[in-house]
């Protein structure tokens, strides 16, 4: 019977329940409205009225998160690998040539 309870989905729906009436429990202290602030605006980083000038453009921060996967995955690759025979190295090396590939891509203006 204990033995049961450790299996994966087991643990799951147990650690399910657990969180959902955890969940239900602190719901009844949540902050609410009161009736009394129904005309207020919420609050908007000081300004007045709240438009998309607030919404940061993330266009820039793109390329240096693939930068950092590929140069990282490409690490890990050639830190992990075991050259045992020639077939795996075969493929590391195509891999991390896929790699540069990629960062020629990224990095070329």
């Amino acid at each position: 019977m204990i033995k049961a309870l450790l299996y994966p989905p087991i643990v799951f729906l147990l650690l399910l329940a657990v969180i959902w009436a955890v969940s239900v429990i602190l719901a009844r202290f949540s902050y609410r409205a009161s009736s009394s602030q129904e005309g207020k605006k919420p609050y908007a980083c000081g300004e007045d009225t709240y438009d998309s000038s607030a919404q940061p453009d993330y266009s820039a921060f793109f390329p240096y998160a693939f930068f950092f996967t590929l140069a990282h995955v490409a690490t890990l690759m050639l830190t992990t690998v075991t050259v045992e025979t020639m077939r795996i190295l075969v493929m590391a090396l195509v891999y991390i040539s896929a790699v540069g590939v990629g960062l020629y891509i990224l990095l070329r203006k």
